[in-house]
This record gives structure tokens, sequence and C-alpha cells, in this order.
């Protein structure tokens, strides 16, 4: 599988406030870690199984991730790098992952948290690039990009970071990329498992 990373901590590289809503007050971040049953909020969870079977998977209870935000899209607008496909669609989405807080973070005095490390970030992203590309070669691809968060704890800013995941499929037609890209979520999702099995972060 075509998988890679990128490091986006520029000026005019995008940042996440977390939690989040957005300027019309219409969309706002959905806490489905804490409660489960609010999934059913997520327009995109609910219209495409793949996903929702992938966000369950990143905010199990036990896991030591939990998303931010999400979205789904198809297009035939394919830029020049992904022409090696030869493919006329593409199916995709995004996921904005955080490290779920630990007891310890929460502790006055403790070690700064897991989500202010930039080396668990970059950690998380070479993982997951690394297990991904042992997979089986398929028309579609994943990036992990690691981004800058301001998170609110309790009205202070806190300055950290998270990981923005885009899942791409390909295919020569609407329902072959769909296909393509739920293949890539299930794979993600096993590099995932892997991950938290083996303690790698």
């Amino acid at each position: 599988m075509d998988a890679d990373f990128s490091i986006e901590l520029g000026k005019e590289d995008p940042v996440l406030d977390f939690p989040w809503t957005d300027p019309s007050g219409k969309l706002a971040y959905v806490d489905v870690k804490r409660h489960p049953e609010l999934m059913a909020q997520i327009d995109e969870a609910n219209k495409f199984r793949e996903l929702k079977e992938f966000l369950s998977l990143l905010n199990s209870p036990r896991g030591i991730f939990e998303t931010a935000k999400c979205d789904v899209w198809a297009t035939q607008d394919l830029s020049p790098e992904e022409e090696v496909y030869e493919a006329t669609y593409k199916f995709a989405s995004y996921v904005d992952v955080v490290f779920a807080e630990r007891d310890d973070d929460l502790s006055d005095g403790g070690r700064p948290s897991i989500r202010q490390s930039f080396s668990a970030h970059e950690q998380l992203a070479k993982k997951l690039v690394e297990l991904l590309r042992r997979a089986p070669v398929t028309l579609s691809s994943v990036e992990v990009c690691v981004r800058r968060c301001y998170f609110d704890r309790a009205g202070s800013i806190q300055e950290g970071f998270y990981c923005t995941i885009h899942v791409s499929g390909y295919g020569s037609d609407a329902p072959s990329a769909h296909q393509n890209w739920g293949v890539a979520l299930k794979l993600l999702a096993n590099a995932v498992k892997q991950l938290a099995a083996s303690k790698m972060l």
C-alpha cells in the first residue's frame, strides 16, 4: 500500500482547536470517546459504515486515541501525482486524531502531556506508515500529517500536536473507488491495532 507521512508546522499549515466549533455554530466536536451513543450525530459515520467502524476503533474506551473531526468526499479531480493509479475516480476521507489524555496528564505537577510531545506524534506517523507499507498492494493511499493543535483545558490553552490521517481509494468508476477506500480503512485499522498491541508508542 502507498503510505507516507509529513510534518506540517508552518505558519500557513492547518491547525486544530480542540474541542472545536465552527464559526456558524452549526457543527462542533462530538465526544464519542466518552459517549459512544453520540456517534449518531456524525453525519459521515451515518452515511458510511466503513468510517463508522474506523471511528469506533479509534475511540474505543481503552484505546490511546480519540477523534476530533472527519470528512468524506468523492471526486474525479485527481492530481498529477495520482496518475500512477490509472484511475478516473477517487473516494477520500480524513480523520483528525489526538492522543487520549492519560491519568498522569491530568494531575498537577505531572509530566508534560503526550499531546504536547512532538516525538510521540512523529513516532506514531512513522510507525503507521511502516506497517502500512507492508500491507498488500491496493489502489489506495494513506498520508499521516503531524500538525499543531491548541487544547483548551479548563479555559487554559495548551499548545500541542495532532495527526490528520488522509485515506484515498482509486478506481475506474465510483463504486470501485469506494470499495478500495474501504479496503484501505480496514488495513489502516489493522495497523492501529498492531500499534496498540505491540505498545510501540
